[in-house]
């Protein structure tokens, strides 16, 4: 039977001929009749049109004038035992024919629809066929030219957030299943260009998805990566590349280095990156060694002369000075070490509890409105640098080494900036999007100054090249350009405008508080390892996130005293507390911890502690927020319980500048 027999479109009907002539005539001829339709990544490509497309002519570089859902449908059917003839035959053609003979160079925007729909066919999924399906599929997609990688890049962009992540998982998958079989691999170098097409293909998804965020960073994040994989090793063969330098070793020299994609890292395993950073470079300056020696130095027990805690001994009735000197008289290698604090004429322990007061009454010292080091935006609960204010530097170059020293002490502060900080912090300039979070009204005006249709923009808006502040009640104007008073906004130049608005917020009037800061900050965070962060990343390494789980902070909770689990009085919180609206369950982890946001290592490390007190019921709930403890009297019923402990939300004022 010859191909003319068949149409060139793949669909149901076409599937139910090919299996009725498949069971009456299964021959060479026939077989190899629908094998060669089934290779043809054209029958596939025209097979999917969506409904409202005249054939082709809608499809784009913009637009692939595809129905995956349709695609997807056909698949499933064909996974049903009756077509079992046709599903085997559709695996063969795309083993050995489609798939290894897809071009580099498509012929034209309609060639390209096959990427699109490959990954539909749910055996991409199963990890029998990862080697013969996934990764040669992820192979022929880093293979396209530029022009054809960018259409695919911009239908990626269209899809809808449900392939997408379907896309994500498929190569997770993929590198999981190659990381847990590694050791099956006899020759190394196969495993090398798996693993390396299997990332790369996730990061060209990842490069598409921060332009237009179908799923959340964390999407990509591999968790089992930790455990499956030497962070330490892998963190120091990607530095001595990164530092240019070729390890010894030709195995560890022809190595994938994991951390060259890091947004696959999750919490966890970049945690363990900082801590391998600290300890290098601690042993590198303590040790007097060089770059080609740190392998053999760090499987050395650590041989530091001095402690290995970064101790400081302050008053808190002099807190500020008292931190100044103390950090001013260490060097900046005993600052990656675990911070110690010793509040003076006290004998406690600093088992994590002091250091984080030393945290929060450090923080609420520093941003007392009264040195105006920061502005406080009412619209948004944010702080930014004050474009003028009256402290030393150094009082800004301590914020920063306290930010620093909190990420390396896994210490969640309650300090809250705009993302547009951790993006200059990481050389990523902030734009409108970053002053519309930090001032939404700001924002949104000049928002509306760029989408305005008319040709009127000068008349309408009456603009120039100014801006104005108020500092300490006097409003002064500030050019944004040399002569830029004289400048008017007009619809040539507003894109200019806004350009040099958002700059003067986030760089020109505050250049030298900023530089300050980040100078602090960088003396204890600085280095490659803040390459592997993404600005969200390094944000939620200091104040937290917002991924709640309220059923776990339950499940992890402490009890003391004569609480448990089943005691009346806790079962009664915990029934108040879930029915809590969302902002006053932050509002509660704000009075117990100090902060409304969760450490970047989830809900379960956060781990409060519930107590009884001998206080009477007319007593409000007490919180220590430096130990995440509760002091909860025994309340007799619910209502009393949700009166009290409302009670004592609604009075705690915190400490920021809100």
């Amino acid at each position: 039977m010859n191909q003319a027999h068949y149409t060139s479109l793949i669909n149901d009907e076409t599937i139910a001929v090919w299996r009725q002539k498949l069971s009456e005539h299964n021959n060479a001829n026939t077989i190899n009749g629908v094998v060669q339709i089934l290779s043809s990544a054209a029958c596939w490509n025209g097979s999917f049109l969506e409904k409202k497309i005249d054939e082709h002519f809608k499809t784009s570089p913009k637009i692939p004038g595809i129905d995956l859902n349709s695609t997807r449908v056909l698949f499933e059917k064909l996974m049903n035992s009756q077509h079992s003839m046709i599903l085997e035959q559709i695996l063969n053609s795309f083993e050995s024919c489609l798939i290894p003979q897809l071009s580099s160079s498509p012929p034209d925007v309609e060639a390209m629809r096959i990427y699109l729909i490959l990954p539909e066919f749910p055996l991409l999924q199963d990890s029998k066929y990862y080697i013969t399906l996934t990764i040669p599929l992820a192979m022929a997609i880093l293979r396209l030219d530029t022009n054809p990688s960018k259409v695919l890049d911009n239908w990626w962009s269209q899809v809808c957030p449900k392939y997408f992540m379907k896309l994500i998982n498929l190569y997770k998958g993929a590198v999981l299943y190659l990381l847990r079989g590694r050791k099956t691999f006899l020759i190394p170098v196969l495993f090398n260009n798996y693993i390396t097409a299997a990332l790369k293909l996730l990061e060209k998804l990842y490069k598409v998805n921060l332009k237009v965020k179908h799923v959340e960073y964390d999407a990509f994040y591999i968790p089992e990566i930790s455990s499956l994989v030497d962070i330490q090793e892998d963190y120091l063969m990607w530095f001595l590349h990164q530092a240019g330098m070729k390890a010894r070793s030709s195995i560890i020299q022809d190595a994938v280095t994991l951390c060259s994609y890091p947004f696959i890292f999750d919490a966890q395993a970049k945690t363990k990156m900082l801590q391998t950073d600290a300890e290098l470079q601690m042993q590198v300056a303590v040790n007097g060694a060089n770059l080609q020696n740190v392998f053999m130095l760090l499987t050395l027990e650590p041989l530091l002369a001095r402690s290995p805690f970064l101790v400081l001994h302050v008053r808190r009735n002099n807190l500020v000075g008292d931190a100044l000197r103390e950090l001013s008289i260490h060097s900046d290698i005993d600052l990656k070490k675990p911070l110690k604090v010793i509040f003076d004429g006290e004998e406690a322990v600093d088992a994590g509890g002091v250091t984080k007061e030393f945290f929060l009454l450090l923080l609420k010292e520093l941003l007392n409105p009264i040195y105006g080091m920061f502005t406080y935006y009412q619209e948004s609960h944010l702080l930014w640098f004050s474009d003028t204010c009256f402290v030393e530097h150094n009082w800004f170059h301590l914020i920063g080494i306290t930010c620093g020293l909190a990420i390396y002490n896994s210490t969640v502060v309650d300090l809250h900036f705009p993302l547009a900080l951790y993006k200059k912090l990481l050389n990523v300039k902030p734009g409108l999007e970053d002053l519309k979070e930090l001032s939404p009204t700001e924002g949104r005006s000049l928002q509306e100054l760029l989408d305005y249709p008319g040709e009127d923009v000068e008349e309408t808006f009456c603009l120039n090249f100014t801006i104005c502040r108020e500092s300490y009640g006097v409003i002064e104007q500030k050019k944004l350009i040399p002569g830029g008073d004289k400048v008017t906004v007009c619809k040539d130049n507003r894109q200019e405008f806004v350009d040099a608005y958002v700059n003067y917020v986030f760089h020109i009037s505050v250049h030298e508080w900023y530089t300050a800061f980040s100078s602090g900050f960088l003396k204890v965070c600085g280095g490659k390892v803040l390459e592997l962060f993404q600005p969200s990343e390094l944000r939620a390494m200091m104040v937290g996130n917002s991924n709640y789980n309220w059923e776990e902070l339950e499940e992890t909770a402490i009890y003391k005293g004569d609480y448990s689990a089943t005691h009346p009085t806790v079962k009664l919180f915990w029934e108040t507390f879930h029915e809590f609206p969302l902002e006053k369950k932050k509002k509660f982890l704000l009075f117990l911890t100090g902060s409304d946001r969760i450490p970047i290592y989830g809900m379960a490390s956060l781990q409060i502690v519930i107590q009884s007190t001998a206080s009477g019921e007319e007593y409000l709930p007490v919180a220590h927020t430096c130990y995440n403890l509760l002091d909860l009297p025994k309340y007799s019923s619910k209502e009393i319980l949700s009166a009290r402990l409302t009670q004592a939300l609604d009075n705690y004022e915190g400490f920021s500048l809100a």
